[in-house]
């Protein structure tokens, strides 16, 4: 049985002074997925993130989240507090305040930096708060400074503040950047945990890492602004069209 969609994208379009940065992209997401998207510099990976919160507007076509509300109709602030969350590929967490601290002016409904510091949290937001913590594997960290973590720590605190939105659909934009072999497999581990409770897209280069959150699952190829191909991590990697156009693969002319 078929989950419902969360995400369905119909003939979006967005062009920058003449350049097509998406084009006729149709894209379909169910509620619970965790679906990579993959495609070389320029596709429109990120073009297609920024349409998704707002942050620019298609020229033509429709973005429905939940089946019933068209996107492309609301402001960025609107669609954060639809349940749509966005971690970028550098974090971007306060750095001189303490992860503990992070996460409380995170928590969904907080009234402001101030406000939420000097109120004293409630026991479901406390609890709350080590849940994630524990999700995110930074008990040990609560008291630190988010300034003082590793840059996989950070990544992780950043993916916990989405959390502590309760956001219901996570874009995260390239989590593997700037980690180490163990950080980056720790990060694909904390992905895989959070599918199924949370939808999520991941924009992502490293393939190792990919292949390590999509088995089993879908992977989205974009080129030049639309869906160049979907199936499984196998699949697109052995696609021809994936080879030539993201892959690298350079065709070498017989020689004479």
């Amino acid at each position: 049985m078929r989950k419902p969609l969360l995400l369905a994208a119909e003939g979006l379009n967005k062009s920058f002074a003449g350049f097509h940065a998406i084009r006729n992209l149709n894209f379909y997401m169910e509620e619970g997925e965790l679906r990579t998207v993959i495609g070389p510099n320029g596709a429109g990976k990120s073009t297609f993130l920024d349409l998704i919160t707002g942050r620019t507007r298609p020229d033509s076509g429709t973005l429905f989240w939940k089946d019933e509300t068209d996107l492309t109709r609301l402001n960025e602030y609107q669609i954060f507090r639809a349940g749509i969350g966005r971690k970028f590929q550098t974090p971007t967490v306060y750095i001189d305040h303490t992860v503990f601290e992070n996460l409380l002016l995170s928590l969904e409904g907080a009234r402001g930096v101030w406000a939420n510091l000097f109120h004293r949290p409630t026991k479901t937001q406390i609890d709350r708060i080590h849940e994630i913590l524990g999700l995110i594997q930074l008990s040990a960290k609560a008291d630190t400074k988010a300034g003082a973590l590793a840059h996989g720590q950070k990544q992780w605190l950043e993916i916990g503040m989405l959390l502590a939105q309760n956001a219901k659909l996570l874009l995260v934009d390239e989590p593997a950047a700037g980690l180490t072999d163990e950080e980056t497999h720790r990060t694909g581990e904390l992905l895989l945990s959070l599918a199924g409770r949370h939808s999520i897209i991941v924009i992502e280069h490293d393939m190792v890492f990919v292949r390590q959150i999509s088995l089993g699952r879908k992977v989205t190829v974009l080129h030049q602004g639309s869906v160049l191909c979907e199936g499984s991590a196998d699949e697109v990697q052995n696609d021809e069209r994936v080879i030539e156009v993201y892959l690298g693969r350079k065709h070498v002319r017989p020689v004479n």
